[in-house]
């Protein structure tokens, strides 16, 4: 049985970053539940889901005026990179590495999804996005200079840190 499962600890109040997020809870219970011979198949899947997961969520970023170097888009560049790694390693053999970041993965997602992502979903709903069109509802609530940071206490050297503890 997989570590993370999805719960209400994880519900940000954001239907679309919610639904995303439980689909990610379940690929990575798919990964940590695969035998040998479907593992990287399904870390495969995982990467692909994370990768449009977190391109959506820097578009948001991006549309609102978050800093496009802000500390939540470089933890997604980050873990990412590392996902993508891992799949090298498995496919040299070495599959204990991928079990044991799919293990790390699941720690790392529910500290990003309770600090970061949750910092991201109140600012979306402060300014009105619509997650599904992209619409802004309030134009006039985007701030005036790109926000520094990640819009959570999370963003620190310290979270940075844990985005590379993922590897």
């Amino acid at each position: 049985m997989a570590a993370l499962q999805w719960s209400e600890a994880l519900v940000l109040d954001a239907p679309v970053m919610d639904r995303t997020h439980e689909e990610f809870v379940v690929l990575l219970s798919e990964v940590e539940d695969a035998q040998d011979d479907q593992l990287l198949a399904r870390w495969s899947g995982l990467i692909d889901h994370t990768d449009a997961h977190f391109s959506r969520e820097d578009q948001w970023m991006q549309a609102t005026g978050f800093s496009s170097a802000n500390c939540h888009s470089v933890q997604h560049k980050v873990v990412l990179q590392a996902m993508r790694d891992g799949l090298g390693a498995g496919q040299r053999g070495d599959l204990a590495f991928v079990r044991e970041m799919a293990r790390q993965l699941g720690a790392w997602f529910v500290h990003h999804a309770q600090t970061m992502d949750a910092g991201l979903a109140l600012h979306l709903r402060s300014v009105g996005l619509d997650m599904d069109t992209g619409e802004i509802a309030r134009p006039d609530a985007l701030p005036v200079e790109p926000l520094k940071g990640c819009g959570s206490a999370a963003c620190s050297t310290v979270a940075e840190e844990s985005a590379a503890a993922v590897v």
